[in-house]
This record gives C-alpha cells, sequence and structure tokens, in this order.
C-alpha cells in the first residue's frame, strides 16, 4: 500500500505532520514529474520510491519518467560523474555527443508534460534543451559531491544551467562557482516506513545473518555504499585488518546493489573480491544474491558499528539509515556525512584509515558509549533526515517558484 502523510503522525508527531499538510495546500492541484536514469539502485531512486506516493497523497499530481539509456550512455555519464567530483577525466567530443543525443531521445520520448519537472542528477541534465516550449518550470537537483569538480565538466553543467528555474543541493558548499536563477539546499532523506528501515523482529534478523552465514555472536562492522572508488572500500577492507588485529572474531559486511547505471560498479566489486582473497569474515553481499532492502535493513540493525569510508560524498543515505537503527557510524567527513555524524554524538568523523580502525575499536570495547551515540543518533535523525521533512522542503520550493515567470 502506498504511504500517506497520516503514517507517519506516531514517528514525526502531530504538529508536523499538520504543518506539512498546510504547506501542501498552497500547491494542491499542481502537476509535477520527476525524472532520473534508473528505477533501480541507488539512493535517487530509493527517495523516489517513496517520493511520488508521498506527494500524492497531499494533493500533488505527481509521477516519475526514467530517461532512455544503454551501456555505451551510462559508460560515458560515468565518467562525467566522476569527473564532476574531481577526476582528472575528459569527455572526447564523440562521448559528448553521445551525451547529448540520449538526452534528445529521452526528451522526445518521456511524458513530460507537467507543472513542474525535478530532473535528477547529471545524466538527464540535458533533457529540457531538447524539450517542445511549454509553461512547466523545470528544477535541477544534484545528488553528487560538486564541491571539486573537474573544470570541463564544470562548463557542461554550467551551460545547461540556464534551462533551470532552480537548482537544488545538498549543502551550499556544492554549488560555488555556478550562476543559479534560484538555489535551494534541501538535504536528502529517508523513509522510516520503507522495507530498508521498518522496525524487525530479531528471529527475522537472525534468519538473514544465517542465510549469509553472518556470526550474531561476533562483532559486526558494515559498509553499506556501492561499489566505486569514491566510497573507498579497499580503505575500509584496510581498516577491517587493523580491528582484527585486536578483535580477531570481527566481521566485515560490504553491502551494495549493482546499479543499471553504473557498469563500473562490477570492475569495482571484482577489485575488491581480490583485494580480500580469501578471508571468509568479510561478506560482499549485493542484490545479485538476493540482498534486498529488507536484508539491508537486518544486515544493518544487526551489525556493532558502521562505517564509510567515502572520499567524496553527496550525502550517504546509508549513514542516516545506521543511524535510524541506533548504531553509532564511524565515517569520513566528505560531503554531507558531517551533516550527520556528529563527531562523539552520533559517531566520530575520521580522516585515515588507522583513525577509522581506532574508532572502530573504541566502540566495540565500550558497548555503552556506542549505545549512547546510537540512541543519539536515531533522534538525529528523526528531526533531520526524514522523508517527511524533505517532501516539506519540496512543498515550500514548488510554492515559491509557482507565481514564478516560466521559461518558454
Amino acid at each position: 500500500m502506498s504511504p500517506s502523510i497520516e503514517d507517519y503522525r506516531s514517528i514525526i508527531g502531530e504538529e508536523e505532520v499538520e504543518g506539512i499538510k498546510a504547506a501542501a495546500e498552497e500547491v494542491s492541484g499542481l502537476s509535477l514529474v520527476h525524472v532520473n536514469s534508473t528505477r533501480f539502485g541507488g539512493g535517487v531512486a530509493e527517495i523516489l520510491h517513496s517520493m511520488v506516493p508521498l506527494m500524492k497523497s497531499v494533493g500533488l499530481e505527481a509521477r516519475w519518467e526514467v530517461m532512455k539509456g544503454d551501456l555505451s550512455f551510462f559508460t560515458v555519464t560515468k565518467k562525467l560523474h566522476n569527473a564532476l567530483q574531481g577526476a582528472d577525466i575528459h569527455l572526447s567530443r564523440e562521448e559528448l555527443e553521445l551525451y547529448m543525443r540520449y538526452n534528445k531521445a529521452s526528451a522526445e520520448e518521456l511524458e513530460l508534460d507537467a507543472d513542474f519537472i525535478v530532473v535528477h542528477d547529471y545524466q538527464p541534465m540535458a533533457i529540457p534543451k531538447y524539450s517542445r516550449p511549454t509553461s512547466s518550470t523545470w528544477i535541477w537537483r544534484c545528488h553528487i559531491d560538486l564541491s571539486t569538480p573537474q573544470a570541463d565538466a564544470l562548463k557542461l553543467v554550467s551551460s545547461l544551467i540556464p534551462l533551470y528555474s532552480a537548482a537544488v543541493f545538498s549543502m551550499k558548499e556544492f554549488a560555488r562557482g555556478l550562476k543559479l536563477r534560484k538555489l535551494a539546499v534541501i538535504p536528502p532523506s529517508i523513509d522510516p516506513l520503507s522495507d530498508k528501515n521498518k522496525p524487525l523482529p530479531e528471529s527475522e534478523v537472525l534468519r538473514v545473518l544465517e542465510r549469509y552465514d553472518i556470526d550474531p555472536d561476533r562483532p559486526i562492522m558494515t559498509q553499506v555504499a556501492r561499489f566505486d572508488p569514491w566510497k573507498d572500500p579497499l580503505g575500509a577492507v584496510d581498516a577491517y585488518r587493523i580491528v582484527k588485529r585486536e578483535v580477531p572474531g570481527v566481521q566485515l559486511l560490504m553491502v551494495a546493489s549493482m546499479a543499471s547505471d553504473d557498469p563500473e560498479g562490477w570492475y569495482w566489486y571484482e577489485k575488491v573480491a581480490r583485494y580480500v582473497g580469501e578471508d571468509y569474515d568479510v561478506h560482499l553481499l549485493t542484490n545479485m544474491i538476493g540482498v534486498g532492502s529488507l536484508e539491508v535493513n537486518a544486515l544493518q540493525r544487526a551489525s556493532d558499528v558502521a562505517v564509510l569510508k567515502s572520499i567524496r560524498e553527496g550525502f550517504g543515505l546509508s549513514v542516516a539509515e545506521a543511524l535510524w537503527k541506533k548504531v553509532p557510524v564511524v565515517a569520513s567527513s566528505a560531503g554531507g556525512i558531517k551533516l550527520q555524524v556528529i563527531d562523539g554524538v552520533t559517531g566520530f568523523i575520521v580522516s585515515t584509515v588507522q583513525e577509522l580502525a581506532e574508532k572502530v575499536l573504541y566502540l566495540l570495547k565500550h558497548p555503552e558509549e556506542a549505545r549512547r551515540m546510537g540512541a543519539n543518533g536515531a533522534e538525529h535523525v528523526r528531526r533531520n533526515f526524514l522523508i517527511t521533512r524533505h517532501l516539506k522542503d519540496y512543498l515550500k520550493l514548488i510554492s515559491s517558484l509557482k507565481s514564478s515567470a516560466p521559461l518558454a
């Protein structure tokens, strides 16, 4: 059954629900379509699976369209992704032409007739360039870390920004160097009622652990993240190896969804597998072996410590997911992670592999402190990073734009 705003009263309180309903009255009846590059895999798709029906429940005519693309297109957009996050990578003229060609095809094939069109990330960013003139208001929603972009990649994004009436970023610093008509800072969120985050009985958690041969009686550290160089999975393994010298029974879970728009993911999966070798206490767990949302939920709830050794990070939804389950997080200060991990309060912020290992060891040796930080983390997420707050932010942005002159 699709979620309704009423379902969240016991979590966020009466006053907040009524505030959201009041904000929704300002935009009731307006139509909105979200556009992204994949229906499954990754944080954007996860958010939209909850956000679209939730928007409908408060009176918006919301829909979700997925752009067209094949392996050649997603190989190019992965290069663009890496360049936007700071890698010294350049797209060839042929690659840029391919990128534009698929955006043009999507503009022609997708149903984009709506008052507001929210385009998520760089893959479909050029679609409005090829769309027929309408009264639609276009919004670009950037989910990645744009704090240190490669110059040519930033130039491409800058050339497309004028197509949009507003741009949404997780942090203000990601918008540096861009000339925007309107900037909105809206961090992402998790849905506490989704299969990935809803309460689970202990029997279900134990069943999942047994299925993947994980020992519930030994310590568990977990990184939930794509197999991607920016998530530094090898660094997470190195930290685990340091921890294992002092806590020989520790297990490391590397949990990921292999997304259709990330062809680089399999390369990094294999690289991590080779790096791990025959250490059977390291578990590489993906959707390809049946790890879905419920399984991720159980694995996070079973964890003693969650880690995220990112080098660049737009937000890091897995941090909020772990904190919501009262699991303390040890992570780098990349991007939106530092919005979630308050050092010494909800976990620890670290800079090096050695520091990561030291803080994990501290939490394993001080379980009462770990429980305190986990409880703080759950409350921090409840106040700041649930999908209801995210919805309210969208409603306020749409209301602020509805009286603006639309792009022709």
